[in-house]
């Protein structure tokens, strides 16, 4: 009767639109938001008076997995994003009953490639990058492929150090990894011959190619914590760490990064286009829990707020890089109207 007398409630919840099911918010995904997002949580619950949203750091595709798992008051009611909402996860929201979700693009983001400052400094390329980190790089007039048998940076290129490979960076359940081998892997890859023609005959096989990430031990997984490759970049001055720009701006007295392809990374290079390994920050919402748990508007309306996303905002102080004006009153429509993202946007 227990059982009966809860679920009556839950759906009289749902029905009403005005009773709420839940009173604090409960976030998920990128660990690159998760800053941002935990500001803003701070700021909306100094000026409602309601309790600051649950952040937990999961990733961007842990964040999805969790987000689009079911549509009840149980499963997160947002997900922050280092890249855009696929395809085949709005495909699995939708399968599972979360059929209206309203898509906020925040700001842009660069991928730091990062060592100690006492470190020697390190000049890459996006070819460099890609040498370093594939589990089989292209041989031959061809592009056949063979297992990847650098293990120091001199090997690569002769006028970098004689140091070990050996870099720090996300795992696969994170945004900054999927757009590490979007934007870095995949075009250093197609630099080598054969590699523009497999792209155009067979995209699987050469994303296969060109993004499998090397399993020897020079790329280390480091989790969704990028405070933590901060830390251990301190410990072991010669390994290299892959992280967002923001967590490189808050520790810019003990790290340095590397120039990607000549352009150093930078508010200017990321707003500008000119750094090439620059990705969009989005956060997800589920219309339908809007009504159901106390504060989603509010927390809404303060992260896509002038306050939050202007170039002189709170956020930029943290690293965010803001939008165009003209993006950055689309997103704050976006979040005001509750316009759910179509399915056919997504890739």
């Amino acid at each position: 009767m227990k059982q009966l007398t809860l679920a009556v409630a839950l759906g009289l919840v749902a029905a009403s639109g005005v009773a709420q099911a839940r009173d604090n918010i409960e976030i998920v995904g990128s660990s690159t938001v998760y800053p941002f997002a935990t500001a803003v949580a701070e700021q909306f619950a100094k000026k409602t008076g309601m309790a600051a949203p649950k952040v937990e750091s999961t990733g961007t595709g842990g964040g999805m997995k969790l987000f689009c798992a079911g549509a009840g008051v149980d499963s997160p009611d947002i997900t922050n994003a280092s890249r855009r909402m696929k395809k085949s996860e709005m495909e699995t929201c939708q399968k599972n009953g979360v059929d209206a979700v309203t898509e906020v693009k925040i700001g842009f983001d660069g991928i730091a490639v990062a060592n100690a400052k006492s470190a020697p400094e390190i000049k890459l390329s996006r070819r460099e990058l890609y040498l370093a980190l594939a589990k089989d790089v292209p041989t031959g007039p061809n592009g056949e492929l063979q297992p990847n048998t650098y293990t120091t940076w001199k090997q690569i290129n002769p006028a970098m150090a004689d140091v070990k490979i050996e870099v720090m960076g996300p795992p696969p359940t994170s945004g900054t990894r999927d757009a590490l081998a979007e934007l870095g892997m995949e075009k250093g890859c197609l630099l080598f011959a054969g590699m523009p023609e497999l792209k155009k005959k067979d995209e699987k096989a050469f994303k296969a190619a060109c993004t499998t990430v090397r399993e020897d031990g020079a790329y280390i997984e480091a989790g969704e914590n990028d405070n933590l490759i901060v830390q251990k970049l301190q410990a072991n001055p010669d390994s290299v760490g892959i992280f967002g720009y923001s967590f490189l701006d808050q520790n810019r007295d003990s790290l340095k990064a590397a120039p990607i392809d000549g352009v150093d990374i930078s508010y200017e290079s990321i707003s500008g286009g000119q750094y090439k390994l620059s990705r969009p920050l989005f956060f997800y919402v589920k219309n339908s829990h809007v009504d159901q748990v106390k504060g989603i508007k509010e927390y809404m309306a303060e992260f896509a707020s002038e306050a939050a996303l202007s170039a002189d905002g709170y956020l930029a102080e943290k690293g965010l890089v803001a939008l165009p004006a003209a993006e950055k009153s689309a997103s704050i429509a976006a979040a005001t109207a509750l316009t759910p993202v179509s399915i056919n946007v997504l890739k």
